[in-house]
């Protein structure tokens, strides 16, 4: 008498799909709007627009209006979500698949975090790569248009929760690093991504589109949430870092 056969989890129904696997490998790398997407596919918009709604009520994937034009949404891939489903599908097979590993910690490298002040998002992305990786990987962020000082509030998050001092830090125009070589550009706001200068060397690019915490909501919950949001991203960050792909 045999068994029925289990219905696949829902990631395996959701992923399986070739359109949608190929928009979570896109959005793997970066954040990007439909338009870009569609490009990245080679896709009509209305069928990733679908697809993009289905990943979206599924809870893989996150969309947020851009602070350079509010007219576009930058869509994200949830990867601490990815992660979870993944865990979870494989003990739906059989349990000794529930298996995590420790990301190995990157040997070198250099990473340039963007944003528009450099007072906030790339200053704390910065400390918290530095911190994640030992100080194995050379890290540096700088702004468009830099503002006099650190914001406050990014000082107080990075040691109040992580343990980590910038009190003495400045923030940087990124033409004080022409000439510079880097691995990786990552911009962290909307505006810094449309107008951040090439630099040498073609290093791989990302975006990772996160609100300014100096203008959304309570400061202090704001700051807090940025900087979890950030180290959640650099944890996802360290196997590319090792791998050599992009982030």
């Amino acid at each position: 008498m045999g068994s029925s056969s289990p219905e696949p989890p829902a990631f395996v129904r959701l992923a399986a799909h070739p359109l949608r696997w190929r928009l979570l490998a896109a959005l793997a790398g970066s954040d990007h709007r439909v338009r870009e997407l569609v490009d990245l596919v080679g896709e009509p918009q209305n069928l990733v627009s679908y697809h993009l709604r289905l990943l979206r009520d599924g809870g893989l994937v996150t969309a947020s209006r851009s602070s350079f034009d509010g007219r576009d949404s930058y869509y994200h891939l949830d990867l601490d979500r990815c992660a979870a489903a993944l865990t979870g599908t494989a003990a739906a097979l059989h349990p000794a698949l529930r298996q995590q590993s420790t990301p190995e910690l990157p040997a070198g490298g250099a990473v340039l975090f963007v944003c528009t002040g450099n007072s906030a998002r790339s200053p704390i992305a910065e400390a918290l790569l530095r911190h994640q990786t030992e100080g194995r990987v050379e890290v540096a962020s700088a702004g468009i248009r830099p503002r006099a000082e650190l914001h406050p509030d990014a000082v107080r998050v990075l040691r109040e929760d992580f343990g980590l001092d910038i009190s003495d830090r400045r923030p940087r125009h990124y033409d004080t690093l022409t000439g510079h070589r880097f691995d990786h550009v990552i911009s962290l706001c909307d505006k810094a991504r449309e107008t951040c200068p090439d630099f040498p060397g073609h290093p791989r690019r990302a975006h990772w589109s996160i609100p300014d915490p100096a203008t959304t909501g309570d400061p202090r919950q704001a700051f807090a949430h940025t900087a979890a949001t950030l180290d959640t991203r650099i944890r996802h960050l360290l196997p590319t870092l090792t791998e050599g792909v992009q982030p």
